[in-house]
């Protein structure tokens, strides 16, 4: 996002972190709620370039808005929905792409409230790790053939109640409203979410065995200690690294396995 669309979604999140700081706001419906309106504005392409023509007035805008959905969701969702009308946005498209994001963080907020959110983490990476390793689940989940409703019913028979609700909400709803992303690029959107709400980067640790208790804790503390953030771990086993481990955050990638080692050995010797 430019400029006023930054803006004018940055202040939007701090008026739900306000909002959903009282406890009897009850954030997943919340997340419903701006879920609801996320699809409204995606389908209706003429209303949200209405509500967000900068010719016209923001208050007027917002009024409109609030007209439009006081029957179908509640008044803080009317009330948020509003605030980001009368804002100034530099494409149409950024106002759904930040509802789109309030609705995950409202769900990921709820998480955070049952104690969920660690589970909810580990959730998405583990689903993400599963697509990418079953291309026949992937094409169903992402095919055009498939209904957004066949779509849906495929991932809770899937989940089938061992994962957390929120987990299961936000994936349901990335497959079954894509807004032309990757399967992949929507996770990993959703991963930098969970992890914002603990102020935590995200390691990815690739080693050839899980990794003890102990060896998470000193891992996950010297992280911390290079990049000055506490540091959730995703872990992955992957056998071919031989020994040693692999970590990656964000762009940068850390490779202490014997694998890589021995590729660069023979590189040398080639050169």
């Amino acid at each position: 996002m430019n400029g006023a669309s930054r803006e004018a979604l940055a202040a939007a999140r701090e008026r739900l972190d306000a909002l959903t700081d009282n406890t009897s706001v009850d954030a997943a419906k919340l997340a419903e709620e701006l879920a609801a309106v996320t699809a409204l504005l995606q389908r209706e392409v003429s209303l949200r370039r209405v509500l967000t023509d900068p010719s016209q007035a923001g208050e007027a805008r917002a009024e409109l808005a609030g007209r439009l959905l006081r029957d179908q969701v509640g008044g803080e969702t009317v009330d948020l929905i509003s605030g980001m009308i009368r804002s100034r946005w530099s494409q149409s498209r950024d106002l759904v792409d930040s509802v789109e994001e309030l609705a995950n963080i409202a769900d990921l907020t709820a998480a955070q409230r049952s104690g969920d959110l660690d589970d909810v983490e580990d959730e998405l990476f583990r689903f993400g790790r599963i697509i990418s390793s079953d291309k026949e689940l992937r094409a169903a989940l992402t095919g055009r053939s498939g209904s957004a409703l066949a779509k849906g019913e495929l991932l809770r028979s899937l989940f089938g109640g061992r994962a957390r609700p929120a987990t299961e909400r936000l994936v349901v709803r990335l497959v079954t409203q894509p807004r032309g992303r990757s399967l992949e690029a929507g996770l990993e959107s959703l991963s930098k979410l969970a992890a914002e709400r603990r102020d935590r980067m995200v390691a990815v640790v690739t080693s050839a065995v899980p990794l003890s208790d102990q060896q998470k804790q000193r891992l996950g503390a010297a992280l911390a200690k290079i990049y000055g953030r506490p540091m959730h771990l995703n872990l992955d086993v992957d056998p071919t690294v031989l020994g040693g481990i692999a970590v990656q955050v964000g762009d940068e990638v850390i490779n202490g396995t014997i694998a890589e080692r021995l590729e660069e050995a023979t590189r040398r010797m080639a050169g």
